[in-house]
């Protein structure tokens, strides 16, 4: 193999460089997180409490 062979890359070598060659930029940390608001608490949902009717029952 002469010193011309090995510094002519083949075209598989051309499109593997242009794909692979260099690493994709990084993403902040910042970037990565998704916030969203916190919801109001519902009073009606939370109307039942079982500590309450332990409390009014067994005692």
């Amino acid at each position: 193999m002469s010193q011309k062979e090995k510094q002519s890359p083949d075209a598989a070598a051309v499109a593997r460089h242009a794909r692979f060659g260099t690493l994709p930029e990084r993403i902040r940390l910042e970037d990565t997180v998704a916030e969203s608001p916190a919801t109001v608490p519902d009073p009606a949902r939370d109307h039942y409490n079982p500590d309450e009717w332990l409390v009014r029952t067994c005692l």
